[in-house]
């Protein structure tokens, strides 16, 4: 399982799962732990005025006691995801898209494979197209707000481009 956390310029912090691993609220808050220093290093000036903003879904790891507490130390503003409106992840509308896009059709040998592939291929997806995902997000975040809150169809705008 791959954690992807990106912007408007590209990828920030990812981590592979470990096999057998589970996403709870531990190793969850471990992962924010390298998200938060990956921040402070590649995107100083957001770091320095708390200006990121973190948009993840309702899992159980994400909305826990401990992870809401970490967030609220570390001054991060969480971008609270509506309950049925899972087409809001950019990762899922976007991101997990391109990669399978750029990976289709190949043979793998083994998991370290798949990882050093997967990973080429996120740093392959040029700096406009995580632009035009943003702008598709923002026409998301519009038509949820439009449907207060209600599941809603995606119209394939194009935002994977």
């Amino acid at each position: 399982m791959l954690l992807p956390f990106f912007d408007i310029r590209g990828i920030v912090h990812y981590e592979f799962v470990p096999t057998g691993q589970t996403v709870n609220q531990v190793y969850y808050l471990e992962v924010l732990e390298g998200l938060h220093e990956k921040v402070r290093r590649k995107r100083p000036e957001l770091f320095a005025n708390n200006k990121s903003i973190l948009h993840h879904n309702n899992a159980l790891a994400h909305t826990a006691l401990s992870v809401r507490e970490f967030l609220a130390t570390k001054q991060i503003t969480v971008l609270e995801n509506p309950a049925y409106s899972m087409d809001l992840a950019p990762s899922d509308f976007f991101l997990f898209l391109k990669i399978k896009e750029i990976l289709k059709g190949r043979y793998f040998d083994d998991i370290d494979d798949i990882r050093s592939n997967t990973t080429a291929a996120m740093k392959a997806i040029p700096q406009n197209q995580f632009q035009n995902c943003f702008e598709g997000w923002t026409r998301r975040w519009h038509w949820c707000i439009a449907s207060q809150g209600e599941y809603f169809e995606d119209d394939h705008d194009g935002i994977q481009q």
